[in-house]
């Protein structure tokens, strides 16, 4: 079990932009979804939705979403830049997209549901970064596109998008550097009477 400690404690999210596109093994994209869906979910209402993106469907969707939409909002983007959005996704071998789907409840809050949401994105990342792959939860821009709720089956008046689990290889050449972290002094009170 201390392995599972020290991991946590020393687990760091590698950029989707510096990952490699490679193939990620069936038996562990199937252990992560898994993983991914086993989250602390009140009153078992599952108020989200697993979405998983790979293959030439990245590529469609930035074409059909990633590149229209980022165009039609940004009508002054250069060709570079629309590129940019049209390969996002294919820097990543897979994608897996949370969605947020509330379900009507008179007893549970609406907030309960978010959070479990926020528990399955969280959930994929670990899941992926302890079986030794690349992995980084994003939102960015597309995430509160309704286009993009669309395609992934959401309604945009109810659904959002929790986040996009990008899953790669590591690029050996690109060690991520320790980010800043908080000094549990600052952010951990104790009430012990």
């Amino acid at each position: 079990m201390k392995n599972i400690i020290k991991f946590l404690q020393t687990r760091r999210s590698i950029t989707a932009k510096n990952m490699i596109c490679n193939q990620v093994n069936e038996d562990d994209l199937d252990d992560i979804l898994s993983c991914g869906v086993r989250v602390p979910d009140h009153g078992a209402l599952n108020p989200w939705e697993l979405i998983v993106i790979k293959g030439d469907a990245k590529l469609r969707i930035g074409n059909d979403i990633l590149a229209e939409e980022y165009q039609l909002n940004n009508p002054d983007a250069s060709e570079d830049e629309i590129n940019y959005e049209r390969s996002r996704l294919c820097r990543a071998s897979v994608v897996i997209a949370v969605l947020f789907k509330p379900v009507s409840h008179p007893k549970i809050p609406f907030w309960e549901m978010q959070l479990s949401s926020g528990a399955v994105c969280s959930n994929l990342l670990v899941a992926a970064q302890s079986l030794g792959y690349a992995a980084q939860w994003l939102t960015e821009w597309y995430a509160y596109n309704n286009s993009m709720i669309k395609e992934l089956g959401g309604n945009p008046d109810t659904d959002k998008i929790a986040g996009f689990i990008y899953i790669g290889d590591k690029d050996k050449d690109k060690i991520p550097v320790e980010r800043r972290r908080p000094s549990k002094e600052k952010v951990i009170r104790y009430i012990t009477s």
